[in-house]
């Protein structure tokens, strides 16, 4: 009798414990590096981070790729950052320790022609990025964790959540991975028609300028709150670029669903499109000098705004909805308040000219500027107002900045197009 009571007893337990069980397999799902994860920092290329900033920097080291550089610098979870550089020889993907003067970890060469991508950290540290007609995954070593064939050069990745990876090349084919496995998920979507899949390098040479011959030249804005997928898109034959709004169905089928096109910014866009926090408004730089802002969900013009001047890269943007213009030459230093059906400036600098993407770190942005004579500086200033909190030359600097990447650590990196980093510790 009492060998049944202990047996009912120790059954009872096993069945409690494994009714008490369930699936644990999130955290090893990848996410977003919490660093700056990518270029322009997230999924919905915001350029922004809840970090604080710190507003007193000192150089501590540069170094340079040796070759180009078409895009900023991905900062892992850690201390581990990673460049996709086009060098004419040796290694081009990189990956450094920011906190040990640059030191390389790792590098191994791939095949050329996509560096206006960026490579993308998750939490791991593993790395995603593409090369023309392929896409690759690496684990923290330098070995390949695994590849799959896509039809373009794929531009920055994204992460959908559930471990998901968004992929969109330039040829405007668009993909959902498995990370972990590198299966693709549901069936991919094709933005463009008629393309040949094997030439994988068409129109290749117009994606850095964002010409006419390269259909998708900037990465995509995913807002997570919504599941809408922003992707600016330049149809073969077409006047000009527009907007295409693509809806995802995360264990659904179809698990892509086209929304919507807008036209609406009739000379076409330029740079990337911005999701704001709550995934509903896409802000992006028109071609005509002018900051627009759509509805996600159907792609109908909220407001816009006259610049007087044509950014060349995207605007950052805060949750509270502080925007920050994009820079390059003739630019000035402007930000503008989205109102709901209006917008309103709420500072202007006409004496400084940003020639990147500003960063926003919590209350401080950072941004390269014109510095003549002597080439280039790093801005620090208040998101507030505009004031100047600090200025840092980059000693020897060439080329044009390509983005300003803010790390956990507070760290602040800056690469040129030249091949060239600068790496910024807190003071």
């Amino acid at each position: 009798m009492l060998r049944r009571l202990l047996a009912s007893a120790s059954a009872a337990l096993v069945v409690t414990g494994l009714a008490g069980c369930g699936n644990t397999d999130s955290w090893v799902h990848s996410t977003a590096a919490h660093g700056w994860a990518a270029q322009y920092g997230d999924a919905a290329n915001s350029s922004y981070t809840s970090t604080a900033g710190a507003s007193a920097l000192r150089l501590t080291w540069s170094r340079s790729v040796k070759g180009e550089l078409g895009a900023g610098a991905a900062l892992g979870e850690g201390s581990y950052l990673a460049v996709n550089g086009q060098t004419p020889g040796g290694c081009s993907l990189m990956v450094w320790e920011n906190d040990n003067n640059g030191r390389q970890r790792w590098c191994t060469r791939m095949v050329l022609g996509g560096g206006f991508a960026s490579p993308l950290f998750d939490q791991f540290d593993n790395l995603f990025i593409g090369q023309p007609g392929m896409m690759q995954a690496y684990p923290p070593t330098q070995w390949i964790r695994w590849r799959q064939n896509v039809i373009g050069m794929p531009t920055t990745a994204r992460f959908l959540g559930g471990g998901q990876l968004l992929v969109v090349t330039h040829l405007g084919q668009v993909l959902v991975f498995d990370s972990h496995r590198g299966d693709v998920t549901g069936t991919p979507l094709d933005l463009v028609e008629g393309l040949d899949p094997t030439d994988s390098t068409r129109g290749l040479a117009d994606c850095a300028r964002a010409l006419a011959q390269c259909p998708v030249a900037a990465p995509p804005a995913y807002a997570a709150k919504t599941q809408m997928i922003i992707v600016s898109l330049w149809q073969p034959g077409a006047r000009a670029s527009t907007l295409v709004g693509l809806q995802y169905h995360p264990g659904q089928t179809p698990l892509l669903t086209r929304e919507w096109t807008s036209d609406a910014i009739a000379d076409g866009v330029l740079a990337a499109p911005v999701s704001s926090s709550d995934g509903a408004v896409v802000y992006v730089t028109g071609r005509d000098q002018k900051l627009w802002a759509l509805n996600t969900s159907d792609g109908k013009v909220k407001w816009s705004v006259p610049l007087d001047f044509l950014p060349q890269t995207p605007p950052s943007v805060s949750p509270d909805g502080r925007i920050v213009v994009g820079g390059g030459p003739g630019t000035h230093l402007v930000a503008i308040k989205d109102a709901g059906n209006h917008a309103d400036t709420s500072w202007r600098r006409n004496d400084i000219t940003p020639l990147s993407s500003s960063s926003q770190a919590g209350t401080v942005g950072y941004a390269v500027v014109a510095d003549p004579p002597s080439g280039l500086s790093l801005l620090v200033f208040d998101i507030a107002n505009g004031r100047t909190l600090n200025s840092y030359p980059m000693p020897a600097a060439d080329g044009f900045p390509v983005g300003v990447s803010v790390g956990l650590d507070r760290r602040v990196v800056v690469a040129t197009s030249a091949g060239q980093l600068y790496s910024f510790d807190p003071a």
